[in-house]
This record gives structure tokens, C-alpha cells and sequence, in this order.
């Protein structure tokens, strides 16, 4: 072996050797160095924790054992991490939001060991500011960007979670969801995410929309990592009433997934959810259910009018107070201690924060009466009724169903600043939001290059069981494509030659 060669051969035992040593710091050191190599094209990130290589030198050196000790997560950033880090919703008006306080799902994080490499960004506000709104936008993160083609979007609200996950800078994210914004993500960018049943996990200091709704969710390359991450952050909070059965409800969601767990179940197949150019796609992921030994049912229609015309009545009564509620809390520095003050914030800075659009919902959330106000009452009494009781509860139950499946969403849209997003298609997403009931989206092929996912919905605390639906169809699909990195669909080697003219 020439002395280069022997160089080379060190070098490689040395860098194995580390990692041996010191799994967690290589592990750090290496999503960092990932996603300085490719974040600037994805602006999935909008800050990398400075203490993120302190956090693994000290998990290497407590000596801790666990399957995910050492593995470094971001988190969206709306969810409290104690640190350097300002929690900010992509907000410029939460810059200085430095609260020093972990959200109780981080704190459960770190005891199991896991790295908090830094901050994902996001839909500013989580995507509750504007109807047209560009997802995947923030004031303080930009736009970011679909792994898969570059001019394409990657839905929102937890955008930077999806597209890190997708691209290979971290195996494991959080993500937040009031309706889709887990879930959509996930689909768009082919990962898994898994939007929990409302009350599994804490949202104590997570940004909020909505009490009736909210929840954070892992957003994952596998089904396995999403049930080994659900398990680590579900349980009970006592500043979270809505938790209180957690520590009872929770399970170990990885002993759970069974590659069987399709043998002898009876699906829904929600035929009334369109995703615009994903027949073939579903079809055939159909025919895996099948084989696997589910037995399909048709459910050609359901009545949505219900909650198309209720739920932003909710959102928008239960946002101005959990806003009201969360501001009041945060850091002195924030100057913003109100909803009315983040419309006149925004107001002010409109050149930053609303040269692309505007802030109607927050507008229309400020107008509401609170949670006293008989219209919101009537609003979330019909819309939930719809989604749950009469819904996801009734399909199942009439049907003799163990879970429901459709596409999750159509392929990524373009980013479009004039118009903002368009929607070609709709998944089932609000029928699970609204009930605050588990969906599972789970990669299921792609669209000219473009992922989507098949969503698994269940009944509430029916996570352990779609978790186990989704294990068993994943490993029965086989593997997927990755992302390109295109610039464009349409510069793609596999379509740029068909939009070319004919050679004469």
C-alpha cells in the first residue's frame, strides 16, 4: 500500500473510530456539515442550535442507551427549546422571543437522549395569517423549498420539518398540525408524518392556533422512527387539560407495528377525497392492502358542508385567545404582548411581513367574542360532530372497519408570490383535524417525480393501530425514489425532452 493509501486508511479508521467514541457528537457534526452543504437552496432551516455539539458531548459522555440516544431532531419553530434560540412562528415580531424554557415534549427529547440540532423553519403562523398565503413562507426563514423541484412548494405549515427529513439533513422532526399541516407536508415531500390523536402529546409552550386542534406530531423518514419518536414525546402534562389521559392512553408504538398487521382488517377506502393525478398511485397501493389480506370497502361520499362551514369559526374564536395567552407569557423583550398588537407589528413592518400578503385572519380572529360567544360554541359543536361522531366514528362503525384510507394530498404546486397556494385537489385532513383523531400519511409513489402519501385514519386513540396499518403497507410497497434536487419538473430529464418540439 502506497503512503497515501495508508493516509487514506488511517483516516477512515479514525473517522470510525470517532463514531464508535462518540456517536452522538458524529452524528451532530454530521447533519450540521449536511445541511451547510445543502440548506442554502432549501431554507428548510432557520437556525442551527449553537449548543448542539455541547448537547451530544455530554449525551456521549453520560453513556446513555436507547434507540434514539445521540440522534440529532430539529424542531419547527413554534415549539420552546431552552437555549440561544428564539421561538419565533417565522415572525420578525418574535425575534427576541428567548424564553429559556423547554415545551414539555422537548424536555422528553432530551431524556431520551436526542440531540436539538436547531430550528425548522416554517409557515409563518403556522400558515393562520392569510388566505393567500404561500406556504412554506416565513418573514424570518423565506421560502422554502421542495427537495424534490426546487420551484415547488412544500406545503405548510410544518415546511422546513418535511423538506429537512426529505433531503437527509436529519431522520427525525417535529412537526405541529391544526389541519394538514403535518400531514401535507409530509406527503408533498415523501416522508411519514403522523398527525396524534389531540391530547397524546403536550402543547405547552408550542405557538398556538387552536386548543380544540393543535398538537405536535413526528415527521419521519419511516414508520418505525415515527413510532419510536411518538412514543418518547406522548404522555400527560398537567398545564395541558387536554393530555390528562395520555399516561394512559400511551403506548410503545415501535413494539406495536407488526408487518402483518394488514391480514385480516377491513379498510375504508375514502373514494370522496381527490387528489389530482393520484388514481394510479392509489390504485395500485390499493392492490398492496389487498394482498397484504385487507378486505377494501367503497365509501363513495361523505358531507363535509358541516365543517367547510364551521372550523374557521373555531380557529379563529380559539387563536385570538391562545395568542392573547401565549404572548402574555413570553420574554419582556417581546414588545408584541397581544393579537392587536402583532396586526399593528405587522402593519408597521409591511414592506417585510406583508409585501406578499396580507393578514385578513388575523383581522377576522380579532373581531371574535371569545370562547363564551354562542356562535363558536354552535361552531365547533357542529363541525366536530360532523368530523367525529358522525364521521370518522360513523364510517367505521357502520362498515365494521378497522381504519379509513385515501390519498393524503395531490403532488406539490408551484410557489406561486402572485397567487399565492393552489390547491389542486383535497385530501381528507380535516375530517381527522376537526375530531381531533390519528392520521398517518405514508409515501406512496410520485407523480411525474412528485411525492404523495396514502393517509391511514382511525378513531380516537387509535395511534398504536395506523401506526401499525401504515408499518405493514410500507414495508409491503418497497422502497421509493428519493429527491432530485431539480430545478424545475419541467427541466427533469424524464420530461424536459417531451416539451420540446418534434425533430422533422
Amino acid at each position: 500500500m502506497t503512503n497515501g493509501g495508508w493516509v487514506a486508511f488511517l483516516a477512515i479508521g479514525l473517522a470510525g473510530n470517532a463514531a464508535a467514541q462518540r456517536p452522538a457528537e458524529h452524528a451532530t457534526r454530521g447533519a450540521i456539515a449536511r445541511a451547510n452543504a445543502i440548506d442554502a437552496r432549501l431554507h428548510s432551516i432557520i437556525a442551527i442550535d449553537p449548543t448542539a455539539i455541547g448537547q451530544a458531548q455530554a449525551i456521549d459522555a453520560r453513556g446513555l442507551r436507547g434507540p434514539l440516544v445521540g440522534i440529532p431532531i430539529l424542531l419547527k419553530d413554534n415549539v420552546e427549546a431552552a437555549g440561544p434560540l428564539p421561538t419565533t412562528a417565522g415572525s420578525l415580531a418574535l425575534t427576541n422571543n428567548v424564553t429559556g424554557r423547554d415545551a414539555p415534549l422537548v424536555a422528553r427529547l432530551r431524556q431520551a437522549g436526542m440531540v436539538i440540532l436547531g430550528k425548522a423553519n416554517l409557515s409563518e403562523w403556522a400558515n393562520i395569517r392569510s388566505t393567500a398565503s404561500i406556504s412554506g413562507w416565513s418573514a424570518v426563514g423565506g421560502q422554502t423549498r421542495n427537495p424534490f423541484a426546487l420551484d415547488r412548494n412544500t406545503c405548510g405549515s410544518s415546511s422546513g420539518s418535511g423538506a429537512a427529513v426529505a433531503a437527509g439533513i436529519v431522520d427525525y422532526a417535529i412537526g405541529t398540525e391544526t389541519d394538514g399541516s403535518v400531514t401535507c407536508p409530509a406527503s408533498l415531500n415523501g416522508i411519514v408524518g403522523l398527525k396524534p390523536t389531540v391530547g397524546l402529546v403536550s402543547r405547552t409552550h408550542i405557538v398556538p392556533i387552536s386548543a380544540s386542534q393543535d398538537t405536535a406530531g413526528p415527521m419521519t423518514r419511516t414508520v418505525r422512527q415515527a413510532a419510536e419518536l411518538l412514543t418518547v414525546i406522548a404522555g400527560s402534562d398537567p398545564a395541558d387539560r387536554a393530555t390528562r389521559e395520555a399516561d394512559r392512553r400511551k403506548l410503545d408504538y415501535a413494539a406495536r407495528l407488526d408487518a402483518n398487521a394488514l391480514r385480516g382488517t377491513r379498510i375504508g377506502v375514502m373514494r370522496f377525497a381527490s387528489g389530482f393525478g393520484t388514481d394510479p398511485l392509489l390504485e395500485a397501493a390499493l392492490i398492496v392492502l389487498k394482498r397484504q389480506g385487507a378486505s377494501l370497502v367503497e365509501i363513495k361520499t361523505f358531507d363535509d358542508k358541516p365543517i367547510n362551514a364551521n372550523e374557521l369559526k373555531v380557529l379563529l374564536t380559539e387563536l385570538k385567545v391562545g395568542m392573547n395567552a401565549y404572548l402574555a407569557s413570553t420574554p419582556a423583550a417581546v414588545r408584541t404582548r397581544t393579537l392587536a398588537d402583532l396586526i399593528a407589528f405587522n402593519k408597521a413592518n409591511a414592506r417585510t411581513e406583508m409585501a406578499l400578503f396580507g393578514q385578513e385572519l388575523f383581522e377576522q380572529a380579532q373581531a371574535t367574542k371569545g370562547l363564551t360567544d354562542p356562535a363558536y360554541i354552535k361552531a365547533r359543536r357542529l363541525s366536530f360532530q360532523a368530523a367525529g361522531p358522525n364521521g370518522i366514528d360513523r364510517m367505521i362503525k357502520a362498515h365494521r372497519l378497522d381504519a379509513l384510507v385515501g390519498p393524503t394530498m395531490p403532488a406539490a404546486w408551484k410557489i406561486d408570490a402572485v397567487h399565492g397556494d393552489q390547491f389542486p385537489g383535497s385530501g381528507a385532513s380535516s375530517l381527522a383535524a376537526v375530531a381531533g383523531y390519528p392520521h398517518l400519511t405514508v409515501p406512496m409513489g410520485q407523480v411525474k417525480g412528485l411525492p404523495v402519501g396514502l393517509s391511514f385514519i382511525a378513531g380516537k386513540w387509535s395511534d398504536a393501530k395506523i401506526l401499525a396499518l401504515g408499518y405493514a403497507y410500507e414495508q409491503a410497497r418497497g422502497p421509493l425514489p428519493g429527491p432530485h434536487f431539480w430545478n424545475s419538473i419541467e427541466e427533469s430529464p424524464p420530461i424536459a425532452p417531451l416539451l420540446e418540439p418534434a425533430r422533422r
